[in-house]
């Protein structure tokens, strides 16, 4: 029975600046006239962005902001050229816009594996997968904001020859481009870590990339006086992905204190990590395993010991008014609308890590009650999953069965 009278716990709240932070912005964007098409904050904001992951690449790179990552990643993929219903690899456990991307810019998804561990789509998978059919494209995704090893993936786009776009939407800040070739969409919607209320952007390597998402993001109008098409003439078939000035104000805004509200939030993961670990017992709970650490965690994802135990939280904290979500599940291969414009290949690590995973509540300034009655509704279901194996195992049990 739902315990009506407590609070409600949301599973995430948004972290974006106040009011009065953005009027710095706002100001500025009114004094100028200029609310979109490549405003001064926009540009601004991309400068910055991209002097941020020039410190961390050993090759130069282009960046351009997009209205938001998913129409990044289906930018990103129309600038790889390829031929109409080419076969991208993408990984079952992700969230549905990578695989709509994918089938938006006229390709075929090829649903993968991940691995049991690390729950990403790896390079490994990826060769295996190549050699098993034919793959064209790759759309890895830094799950749940996990950085992808860019030195793994720079070997496999050299050896094979087929291009990578990583799909690093929760990833700002742990994924980087420090490898000789790489290419990642982010996002900047207001769930994220750097939050612009709805946006993203490309960063990539290759710059001539850069310069078709560009282009395709304002309709694909030639802008370049030094191009072979007169300047206003539609080059490209694009759309109308571009930023905004109001948006750019606010990640602008946002990144004036990322690092603080980074620290906060990579403060609070290990907290809760650490009392659900305690209430559980060390080993009980099976958390993402990560080669780098996120820097600006926006998820509390974890595995329970079984699926019966994630069915017994999920009750509880039903009961207990405490948000969870089944995130990424079912997983694509198990969505008909998907399936039936996708190749579907075998994804055992994928389906056993679905049928346990559960996302908790995680945001900044969670009270220490909430984070005390989350514990408190883990406990319960690991002590009722325990109590109930117990009288399975009962000699009543036995002779009743």
């Amino acid at each position: 029975m739902t315990e009506s009278h407590l609070t409600p716990i949301p599973l995430l709240v948004p972290d974006l600046p106040a009011p009065e932070a953005l009027m710095p912005f706002l100001q500025r964007m009114h004094a100028a006239r200029q609310y979109s098409n490549f405003g001064p904050l926009t540009c601004e904001f991309e400068t910055v962005l991209r002097a941020l992951f020039a410190a961390r690449s050993p090759a130069p790179l282009g960046l351009t902001t997009v209205a938001n990552a998913t129409l990044g990643l289906e930018l990103a993929l129309t600038a790889l050229d390829l031929p109409p219903r080419s076969r991208v690899l993408l990984p079952a456990l992700t969230f549905v816009a990578t695989a709509t991307a994918v089938l938006r810019a006229g390709h075929l998804p090829v649903l993968a594996d991940v691995d049991a561990q690390s729950w990403l789509l790896t390079p490994e998978i990826a060769l295996r997968a190549a050699a098993d059919g034919k793959v064209d494209a790759v759309l890895p995704v830094a799950t749940f904001g996990a950085p992808h090893a860019m030195a793994g993936w720079h070997d496999f786009e050299r050896d094979t020859g087929i291009p990578v776009v990583i799909d690093a939407a929760a990833a700002f800040g742990s994924q980087w481009l420090d490898a000789p070739t790489g290419t990642a969409v982010f996002s900047l919607h207001a769930t994220k870590c750097l939050p612009a209320g709805e946006g993203g952007f490309v960063v990539s390597n290759k710059p001539e990339l850069i310069a078709k998402v560009r282009q395709l993001t304002n309709f694909g109008i030639n802008l370049n006086p030094a191009a072979g098409v007169p300047v206003g003439m539609l080059a490209r078939i694009g759309t109308n992905a571009k930023m905004s000035e109001y948006h750019a104000a606010v990640g602008l805004a946002s990144l004036a204190t990322w690092d603080t509200r980074a620290a906060l939030r990579r403060a609070l993961h290990a907290d809760l990590r650490a009392r659900l670990d305690a209430a559980a017992g060390m080993g009980v709970l099976r958390w993402q395993d990560m080669a780098e650490p996120i820097a600006a965690p926006t998820l509390l994802c974890v595995r329970l010991p079984d699926a019966g135990g994630r069915d017994r939280l999920d009750r509880l904290c039903a009961e207990r008014r405490i948000m969870v979500r089944r995130w990424y599940q079912p997983l694509l291969n198990a969505m008909p609308a998907l399936a039936a414009h996708s190749v579907c290949l075998p994804a055992p690590a994928a389906a056993g890590i679905a049928m346990d995973l559960c996302g908790l509540p995680f945001y900044l300034g969670m009270a220490d009650a909430d984070e005390a009655r989350l514990v408190d509704a883990l406990s319960a279901a690991l002590d009722e999953g325990q109590s109930a194996c117990q009288s399975a195992g009962s000699p009543e049990a036995r002779r009743s069965a």
